[in-house]
């Protein structure tokens, strides 16, 4: 039986990080985040929920892409919004 949590892991893709320096929104509004987050479906980058905007939780929340890994150097895990939990 495949559960809601095996599908959202089966969306992830090898993705490239649309823009590697900065919180895609953030950079357009001039705003400041504290990590960034990569969309492991599209390579949207994102911020962190310690950020003022929250962008990558707003992304998964609006296109449907859950998974999110950091984009913050010797960090290594994957998060669902959906189920807000490690996957």
């Amino acid at each position: 039986m495949t559960t809601d949590a095996d599908w959202h892991v089966s969306m992830m893709r090898p993705v490239t990080p649309r823009t590697p320096d900065g919180c895609e929104e953030c950079l357009r509004l001039g705003a400041p985040w504290e990590q960034l987050r990569l969309c492991l479906t599209c390579g949207h980058v994102g911020c962190c929920d310690s950020s003022p905007l929250r962008h990558a939780r707003a992304h998964a929340a609006s296109l449907g892409h859950p998974l999110v890994a950091p984009l913050e150097p010797g960090e290594d895990w994957r998060w669902c919004y959906m189920h807000e939990a490690f996957v």
